[in-house]
């Protein structure tokens, strides 16, 4: 009776450190896929932002598209906690050619721009801590444009800070939102390119404008078209999104616009959409 007790005794200890080191294991595979980190300097990593309300899944089919058909490979998530603290989870292996950067935001309905843009810095500082990252390129949707335009508008001239590469800019709102501070057809561009009608936040990014680097950012703005007679994709006007265009001239080094026409162009459909895929891929990387 004595010797199957102390069997079990033993059976028990067994198991029990056994645990131990599986759990010693994993930790330690755990620690080491979050905290390995390298130069990257070479790479020029692509940060997709997701808009108001949203989260990983309005990037995800994008960045498996790029993923499935242009040679690119996602190696980090960066999620920004409520308090705009950047946790790097993934691994990025020294040899990916084309690099992406899902970006998460918890606290996904703030329109503070002027938060989002501090978390947004945060982001930057701790992909340059971490992987010495010099330039970078953007993929945003919705309020996530203005998020990065914010930045820019900040930062983006700052030497010590990587530098902005090559900018898409998809369904946004820069002089409005349908429904909040814009109706459809009621705004107009003028002769000079410049909206007739010019909200609080479009005001305010024009007098920061020259702060937006000089002759260094290539930009692909794509904005949608309902075709049912709003010129808009159903949350952003044509003219909201195009007022990029003058607020922005003189100071990017090239830029290009895409309209999607039809159901596809819908705002949330943009990034659900084929044609959006094809054209991201042409502008970052010259593949389909």
């Amino acid at each position: 009776m004595k010797m199957m007790q102390r069997h079990k005794w033993l059976i028990f200890l067994t198991c029990l450190v056994a645990a131990a080191i599986i759990s010693m294991l994993f930790l330690i595979i755990k620690s080491q896929t979050h905290l390995r980190t390298g130069n990257r300097s070479n790479s020029i990593p692509t940060l997709y932002l997701h808009g108001w309300g949203a989260s990983a899944k309005s990037t995800n089919s994008m960045i498996n598209y790029a993923q499935r058909n242009q040679g690119a490979k996602k190696v980090l998530t960066a999620t920004v906690l409520a308090n705009g603290q950047v946790e790097l989870s993934g691994d990025w292996p020294a040899n990916t050619r084309r690099p992406l950067v899902q970006i998460v935001m918890k606290d996904n309905r703030n329109g503070n721009y002027q938060v989002t843009r501090e978390w947004f810095y945060h982001v930057i500082l701790a992909l340059q801590k971490a992987y010495h990252i010099r330039q970078y390129n953007t993929v945003s949707h919705s309020m996530g444009n203005l998020t990065t335009i914010y930045y820019q508008l900040k930062y983006g001239s700052v030497q010590k800070l990587p530098r902005l590469h090559k900018q898409v800019n998809l369904a946004g709102h820069f002089d409005g939102i349908i429904g909040m501070d814009d109706q459809p057809n009621k705004n107009y561009f003028l002769a000079d390119g410049s909206p007739k009608i010019q909200n609080r936040n479009y005001r305010y990014l024009l007098k920061q404008r020259n702060n937006f680097p000089a002759n260094q950012v290539q930009i692909l703005n794509i904005f949608g078209n309902l075709e049912d007679g709003t010129n808009s994709d159903g949350d952003v006007s044509e003219v909201s999104a195009r007022s990029l265009k003058y607020l922005l001239q003189g100071r990017y080094k090239r830029y290009t616009e895409i309209e999607i026409k039809g159901k596809k162009g819908q705002h949330s459909q943009l990034h659900e959409n084929k044609q959006v895929d094809q054209a991201i891929g042409r502008f970052l990387w010259n593949v389909k």
